[in-house]
């Protein structure tokens, strides 16, 4: 009996050849450039100091009065959104309770359109005179509130912590604060539960005039959750950290003697990636004014009561108003907030600045660029053409470009709601049923049209198939590149799909289990985005179109939308040689005699005719 012949050793490909066409080498050390920006991230660490009061004058916040104060607010008027009687109401409510005090309270009346309707909103404003002319410091808090319940924590908790303070800093000579060196407002606003429009119609009058040396927000401080504070913005800023740490070493010299929360450092690099907040302070953040909002409610402002939360935890509510009273007081010693670098990233109570994050975030594209440029110098050394894929993939983004434009036009008919730049409403997020029917149909047209030149006719040499990974990775390294010129900080959504793609064509030859992994290894990102609003903000399922509105609303920026077309004309490049469906841009032999639109014509008329051939053939058996 004679022995099997033994196998045949499989042998690994050759670094360079078709089956392995990235050079990892390359690869591998272009990461060293980037340990030089780590290092300098490590030197930007810093501590920013806090601002402390030399005033001996006790504590004048009575957190029980502030508590009864909310109590008559919301039993008085319990319905106070804006434009019905009872926001009528609160407005004279909140006059009365600061008339005893002295103060003049000045009203500032606009319009803005709610649900479809066009409201007036009343923003009220209580000023205490400084000796110095420049600057002013605001202390605010929403009146309004969303109509679900009576509004307790959400908002009277706020507006009576704001009345509380306003007594100890009163122009009467009973107040404790007699004379302040900067001036003092006490504004109470109109629609935050509808984009925060109050806040961002003050922000943008104060924009030309008086300087705002800093604004505490104070929103649903009397919740059973932790104190925490929020300081993102609506674009990829920071307020001066001088503040945020004030605040928070007056929560930690106060009664309770514990940091307040803030959100976690992925939480605000994703912030800064893609700019989206729902309190009060994102509209003067944005501005470059400094501005903290203290709240015990979480990511997502509170609509209507959960259980457990129709009384106010007085304790919370006390030392918020302690807090903001301390860091009042160490404002007004006359010490200016140095602004700082204008993002960062807070880490317990030290920073990373923003510019050494955007550094190390910009250094992480090199080792893919330099690979995709490599295997696109290979494929010219081989003679392997890479112009089909171009223009391959140059009618996939002609694709994407057309779906965007009617997403953006849908939105300008009003298809998706109002589009006055303002951040959706987060309680009344619904699927627009007939206008993405629509969108869907005159998408699928254009598809129709798009795909005439994609599907493979013939069989697909190994040549072509690298050179469609080489166009479509040249086009992801053209998006990082604009990406880094517009927002260095969303690179974090955009860095797996490049370094997890730039595997494909290393695994084009292995099993569609491996390559379909490698493939939705590169979706971490922006999935990753949706995740973060669909748990962050209670959206759940409707995360994605909540986005999606965003952009609609003109609130998310528009060279960011069309970067992202790009991004997904490269990702259904690489999709269609995952699965074995790429086709390069045919040549002018392989096309039909007709083009795709023409082609498109004659069969709907082709159609059309043989209807009717069919309903007079029908009609003449018939008689």
């Amino acid at each position: 009996m004679t022995a099997a012949p033994p196998a045949p050793e499989r042998r690994r490909p050759r670094p360079g050849s078709l089956e392995r066409p990235i050079n990892a080498r390359l690869y591998r050390g272009t990461w060293l450039l980037v340990g030089l920006p780590l290092l300098l991230l490590a030197f930007s660490v810093a501590r920013p100091p806090a601002l402390h009061t030399s005033s001996n004058l006790p504590p004048a916040f009575k957190q029980d009065q502030a508590a009864a104060i909310a109590e008559d607010l919301t039993s008085s008027y319990p319905n106070r959104q804006p434009g019905t009687l009872g926001a009528r109401g609160a407005e004279t409510w909140f006059r009365d309770q600061l008339k005893p005090y002295g103060f003049n309270v000045r009203s500032d009346r606009f319009t803005a359109t709610i649900h479809g309707r066009r409201t007036t909103l009343v923003n009220l404003a209580a000023e205490k005179a400084g000796l110095s002319p420049q600057g002013e410091i605001v202390v605010m808090a929403h009146r309004d509130d969303s109509g679900d319940d009576n509004g307790l924590n959400d908002n009277a908790s706020g507006t009576a912590a704001l009345i509380e303070l306003a007594r100890s800093y009163a122009p009467t000579a009973a107040a404790q604060h007699v004379s302040l060196p900067v001036s003092l407002v006490f504004l109470s606003t109109d629609g935050a539960s509808d984009g925060a429009r109050g806040a961002a119609h003050f922000a943008a009058l104060q924009e030309t005039g008086q300087d705002i040396l800093a604004v505490v927000n104070l929103d649903s401080i009397g919740g059973r959750g932790t104190p925490r504070l929020v300081f993102g913005g609506n674009t990829a800023r920071s307020p001066a950290p001088g503040l945020v740490e004030t605040l928070r070493a007056a929560f930690a010299q106060g009664p309770g003697g514990t940091d307040p929360a803030r959100p976690s450092g992925l939480q605000q690099l994703v912030g800064l990636g893609f700019p989206f907040n729902p309190y009060e302070q994102a509209p003067f953040v944005s501005r470059g004014m400094p501005a903290v909002t203290v709240t015990t409610a979480g990511a997502r402002p509170p609509a209507g009561r959960r259980r457990g939360e129709n009384r106010l935890d007085v304790g919370h509510l006390g030392a918020v108003g302690l807090a903001t009273q301390e860091t009042i007081n160490a404002m007004e010693e006359g010490v200016s907030l140095t602004q700082g670098p204008t993002s960062y990233v807070y880490l317990g109570q030290r920073l990373i600045r923003g510019w050494a994050i955007e550094i190390v975030l910009v250094a992480m594209l090199l080792p893919f660029l330099a690979a995709a440029v490599d295997l696109f110098a290979r494929c010219r050394r081989r003679r392997i053409r890479v112009a089909p894929a171009v223009r391959s993939y140059r009618s996939r983004l002609y694709f994407w470009i057309w779906v965007g434009a009617l997403f953006l036009v849908f939105g300008a008919l009003g298809f998706w709601g109002g589009t006055d730049g303002r951040a959706p409403s987060l309680t009344d997020v619904s699927w627009p049923g007939s206008g993405l029917i629509a969108l869907a149909l005159l998408s699928a047209v254009g598809w129709i049209v798009a795909r005439t030149r994609l599907l493979p006719r013939r069989a697909i040499r190994p040549e072509e198939r690298l050179a469609g990974h080489s166009g479509a990775l040249l086009a992801l390294g053209v998006v990082g590149l604009l990406l880094a010129a517009t927002n260095p900080f969303a690179l974090i959504f955009l860095l797996p799909s490049l370094h997890a793609w730039l595997w494909l064509p290393q695994v084009q030859t292995r099993q569609p289990g491996l390559r379909a992994s490698v493939f939705l290894a590169g979706l971490v990102g922006p999935g990753y985005l949706v995740w973060s609003f669909a748990t962050h903000y209670g959206l759940g399922w409707d995360a994605p179109w909540y986005i999606a509105k965003l952009f609609a609303s003109g609130y998310a920026p528009l060279p960011l939308f069309v970067i992202g077309l790009g991004w997904l004309a490269a990702a259904g490049q690489l999709a269609a040689l995952a699965s074995g469906r790429y086709a390069p841009y045919p040549a002018p032999r392989e096309r039909p005699r007709r083009g795709p639109v023409r082609e498109l014509i004659r069969t709907l008329v082709l159609a059309q005719r043989r209807r009717s051939g069919v309903a007079e053939s029908r009609h003449a058996v018939n008689e």
